[in-house]
């Protein structure tokens, strides 16, 4: 099976499963988007959409962030991990919207990563969801699934996301993102995964790479369990 029959294939099944798909992020606009994955990084979407609603009620423009007192940013968001140096990034984050942008969150992905805070994949999914302009933003789970799929060698996120955007067309891109999102949380978990039972990897995942994370499980289990170095183990493998 070439790759482009492979993605065809793929991109059948998610519409299939997930026909139609919102970012899991509550917001309002671009501005409360941009603040909703900032606070996501290692943070649950969950969490972030428990303590949002707090923090835009107090300020949801850059203009009022920029008010406030980072203490006060963090008192809305300690719950989420790493809320100190978030609550600053955020404080600094508005203030140079309202010095340099008028406002408004900018259009292009170099000033989006100017942005304290802001790396490549927040910038490119504020990009796509918020204004529409194609992007394909990779996380660490997309990424993951890219090589489980033989989409991408693995190597890196920068690589998965330049092989992705060769493999399926530019109008599916944020779709696609979201997709792969929810399929890997629904079907597809990094750890104690059946392969032959996915719906997609059962297909899609050579037999080296089935082979790879049964070895893996299995050096798990001799190492005590499911929780015994798993982040070595899925590197070590070339698995994450």
């Amino acid at each position: 099976m070439t790759r482009s029959e492979k993605a065809q294939r793929l991109q059948s099944i998610l519409d299939r499963l997930y026909p139609g798909v919102d970012i899991p992020l509550a917001h309002q606009d671009a501005f409360t988007l941009l603040v909703a994955v900032v606070l996501s990084a290692q943070t649950t979407d969950k969490k972030v959409n428990q303590v949002t609603p707090a923090l835009f009620a107090r300020a949801s423009t850059p203009a009022a962030m920029a008010r406030l007192e980072v203490a006060e940013i963090q008192s809305f968001i300690r719950e989420v991990g790493l809320s100190g140096q978030k609550a600053k990034s955020l404080r600094r984050m508005a203030e140079i919207l309202v010095e340099k942008h008028a406002g408004q969150v900018p259009r292009t992905l170099e000033e989006l990563e100017e942005l304290p805070g802001v790396g490549h994949k927040t910038a490119s999914v504020v990009l796509n969801q918020a204004f529409g302009i194609p992007a394909f933003p990779v996380d660490t789970h997309i990424h993951r699934l890219a090589a489980r799929w033989g989409l991408s060698d693995g190597k890196n996120v920068e690589k998965t996301e330049r092989d992705l955007k060769r493999t399926f067309p530019e109008e599916t891109w944020g779709k696609l993102h979201l997709q792969i999102i929810y399929f890997g949380r629904e079907y597809c978990p990094a750890l104690w995964h059946d392969l032959e039972a996915c719906p997609i990897c059962s297909w899609a995942a050579s037999k080296k790479r089935k082979d790879e994370e049964r070895r893996r499980d299995r050096k798990l289990r001799k190492r005590g369990g499911r929780t015994s170095e798993p982040a070595a183990l899925i590197e070590d493998a070339g698995l994450e």
